[in-house]
């Protein structure tokens, strides 16, 4: 199976996590061509990197063709895909179907942990209605088992044994 690597995102500070109440920050998101993603600690330069151990959102993933859904069914053509603050949008695969998996992209493997459940923050991000709207297609947390740069293009999607979350 291939999968296709559209948007590669770091972000070095959190703009939404601990600010109920208080707005969000302006860290900004960088697009980038690649990344280095170390196993057991994140993305280099990200704002999760090394957050604590075992981490079960180390990479998180988003699909393409969800955020294509988003933009049409809000009619918002001038939505970036870094508004939804996950690192790797792909297209190719059903990343529901990842959870609980052990699966490779290249070279670099990783652990499906769960959905990355969207929360309120992303109607202030997006548009009233986004956070409900992705409920069941919010993306994946994953951690990384075998670490490598990644970057955008065309992979093999391999799968392996279910793993515990």
């Amino acid at each position: 199976m291939k999968v296709e690597v559209v948007h590669l995102f770091v972000s070095p500070g959190h703009d939404f996590k601990g600010r109920h109440g208080k707005g969000r920050e302006e860290h900004g998101v960088e697009d980038r061509e690649e990344v280095e993603l170390v196993a057991g600690s994140g993305i280099v330069g990200d704002r999760y990197f090394d957050h604590q151990p075992d981490f079960k959102g180390q990479v998180t993933f988003f699909s393409g063709d969800v955020y294509d859904r988003v933009r049409q069914e809000f009619e918002l053509p001038d939505l970036e895909a870094s508004a939804f603050r996950r690192n790797v949008v792909v297209r190719g695969v059903d990343l529901n179907d990842l959870v609980g998996k052990r699966f490779a992209i290249g070279e670099l493997e990783f652990t499906g942990s769960e959905e990355a459940a969207p929360c309120y923050w992303m109607d202030e991000a997006c548009a009233p209605g986004v956070e409900e709207f992705l409920q069941g297609n919010g993306g994946l947390r994953a951690r990384i088992v075998q670490g490598g740069t990644l970057g955008t293009g065309e992979f093999d999607l391999e799968l392996f044994e279910e793993v515990e979350r």
